[in-house]
């Protein structure tokens, strides 16, 4: 059943739909790890890293909200359960118990290259079926691009 009517083409609403819905996964997934590392980390850098997971948190969660109304306009029903996350988030996540500042840093960067790799995915996807989608697709590159550069910066010069 659809109650709210999509002014895109069924093929299109569909390849929208999947980018959306794999997108709103990635993104409260980001948003759950974040807090994890957040509450866990530990490290000389604890407080600088710690107020930092905050930032990646909120803009993860923002986007999520984003994302998922986007689906909603479409006319296709946001799937943000914790069963559903829990089942098709793929993307790095912490080790259990306290973590030490620099694997945390790695992890947000590990984590974020992969979200950013599958987003460029989605943005090539929906390029011709809903440049809208596409956008806001782009929009959210840009702003977790920012943060892994941000994460990865904590990091160096890296020990080799």
């Amino acid at each position: 059943m659809t109650v709210v009517k999509s002014t895109l083409p069924e093929p299109a609403r569909r390849i929208a739909g999947d980018a959306l819905q794999s997108t709103l996964v990635d993104l409260l997934g980001i948003s759950l790890i974040g807090k994890q590392a957040h509450w866990n980390i530990v490290g000389p850098r604890f407080r600088s890293i710690h107020l930092q997971l905050d930032e990646v948190v909120s803009l993860a969660r923002t986007h999520a909200d984003t994302v998922a109304e986007r689906s909603s306009a479409l006319g296709l029903p946001p799937d943000g359960r914790p069963e559903t996350i829990a089942a098709a988030y793929t993307l790095p996540g912490p080790k259990e118990g306290w973590v030490r500042d620099a694997e945390v840093v790695q992890l947000i960067v590990d984590t974020l290259e992969g979200a950013i790799e599958r987003l460029r995915e989605r943005i090539a996807a929906t390029a011709e079926p809903d440049p809208v989608t596409q956008d806001l697709l782009i929009s959210i590159t840009g702003d977790l691009e920012k943060q892994r550069w941000m994460f990865d910066a904590e990091n160096w010069p890296r020990p080799d």
